[in-house]
């Protein structure tokens, strides 16, 4: 129980499964959580099956989480759905399994984490570049409306918790290699991008693992969108 821990949201794929790794690496005991995410042979990596949309699952994460390791130090809400429509197209379904996974699956596990943080600690939000910079190309209004949100209470949190050490970041980011995109868009999307490729998941654990290390950042916006924020 001395090793700080991790819990990583929507671990099972992409983005999430490759921060578990990287936590490791760190020194850090993980908390992998998705709907559909697999036992670990390592002993130090603890994965829970939940839907975070739900509410009260978020909460029972962190019990899980202090039950199995006594402490969480670090939580990346990495879980998240993008539905990509007109305006006027989105149905209200889309608007509750959006606003499920990305407001109401943060808001619970977010809360339970922070209430469990003892000294310190540190919370990481994905999001989307779209929410700076829309496109055209890309009707996002549910992510905007949703990811905006996450943006936002990144700084409130982080001012409000200061003085209590615990810090509150977010990773802005373009289109990533993710199985979210089939590769038969990747040279499609990548004209989205000033640097003419999408990102490789690899550059996303390399800023949230930075984010992680550097102790005077809080209350942060990363891009890490390919230019794509500072204009096209």
């Amino acid at each position: 129980m001395t090793s700080k821990v991790a819990i990583v949201t929507g671990a099972s794929q992409g983005i999430g499964e490759a921060l578990v790794p990287a936590y490791r690496k760190l020194g850090y005991s993980v908390v992998a959580v998705s709907r559909s995410v697999q036992p670990s042979d390592d002993p130090e990596v603890l994965a829970i099956r939940a839907d975070l949309s739900k509410p009260g699952e978020g909460a029972r994460v962190v019990r899980e989480a202090l039950a199995r390791f006594g402490r969480v130090d670090s939580l990346v809400n990495n879980a998240g759905v993008f539905v990509a429509k007109p305006f006027t197209e989105y149905t209200d379904e889309d608007f509750a399994n959006v606003i499920g996974t990305n407001l109401v699956g943060f808001f619970d596990i977010t809360r339970s984490a922070v209430a469990a943080m003892d000294g310190s600690g540190h919370v990481v939000n994905v999001s989307t570049t779209l929410v700076d910079h829309a496109l055209s190309a890309v009707p996002s209004a549910l992510a905007s409306l949703t990811k905006g949100g996450l943006n936002a209470v990144t700084r409130s949190l982080a001012v409000e918790y200061a003085a209590r050490n615990i810090r509150f970041n977010t990773v802005a980011l373009g289109i990533i290699k993710t199985p979210m995109h089939a590769p038969e868009t990747h040279e499609a999307l990548a004209g989205l991008h000033p640097v003419g490729r999408i990102g490789e998941i690899s550059e996303v654990v390399d800023a949230i693992t930075f984010l992680e290390q550097a102790g005077f950042v809080t209350g942060e916006i990363l891009h890490v969108d390919g230019g794509q924020s500072a204009g096209h």
